[in-house]
């Protein structure tokens, strides 16, 4: 790894599972970067996926937040996430170093409509150097207060839609979606505003734990149900 220089991860194509089809190329931006749900989880998530051939063989990622911090610091605390929190099976030295590449990092506060163009203009300098088609993932990882001024803020600066015809644009909203039913419905809102609703995704990963959990007790528990989730 270049010290002090984001790119692209290419995975040779030997380690690479073909099995799988790989998603298009993009720029996966998550905001609250510096926080423990990345550390622990989105991150490491992110490479496990590069590591198993789920991501395009061109992507990259930027970290935004309000700490200040280098795209060089960002890469090393994204590479020791992974030896940390990632799974074992998926961990080679030279596809940690070469996924820490893809990362750059930019820093900002929410509200300021300048730190926005400063991630716009980051965003349009990595499609361009690396050719990854216009296409944009927001994650919203951060207190859930800041969900509505980061949305209005991505509208504001022109990121909420597609850049061009050929290419999209998503965001996915992290749980907790609202306090309530009058607060859920406000943030809805407000996301509708900015987004159509096919980009966006609401995910609260605890809760679907739970219930997957309760489908494979149901399935296994019952001798009745198995044969009819059994493709065999």
């Amino acid at each position: 790894m270049t010290p002090g220089k984001s790119s692209v991860i290419e995975i040779p194509e030997p380690a690479r599972q073909s099995s799988i089809t790989a998603a298009d190329p993009c720029t996966i931006v998550i905001f609250g970067a510096s926080g423990d749900l990345s550390r622990r989880k989105l991150v490491p998530a992110l490479y496990g996926l590069a590591a198993q051939n789920c991501l395009a063989r061109r992507f990259a990622i930027i970290g935004f937040a309000r700490t200040p911090m280098t795209d060089e610091a960002f890469q090393k605390s994204a590479v020791d996430s992974v030896k940390k929190f990632a799974d074992a099976n998926t961990l080679r030295e030279a596809e940690c170093k070469e996924f820490a590449n893809a990362l750059a990092y930019v820093s900002g506060e929410y509200h300021q409509p300048e730190a926005f163009e400063k991630l716009k203009n980051r965003l349009d300098e990595l499609d361009k150097a690396h050719k990854l088609n216009g296409n944009r993932l927001f994650y919203l990882a951060t207190p859930p207060e800041i969900y509505p001024i980061i949305i209005e803020q991505l509208d504001r600066a022109g990121l909420a839609k597609n850049p061009n015809g050929k290419s999209w644009t998503r965001i996915i909203i992290e749980k907790p979606y609202g306090r309530d039913l009058a607060s859920a419905r406000k943030l809805n809102q407000t996301v509708r505003k900015a987004f159509d609703e096919p980009q966006v995704y609401r995910i609260d990963h605890y809760l679907g734990k739970d219930t997957v959990q309760n489908l494979m007790v149901l399935r296994f528990g019952n001798g009745i149900f198995e044969p009819l989730w059994n493709r065999r």
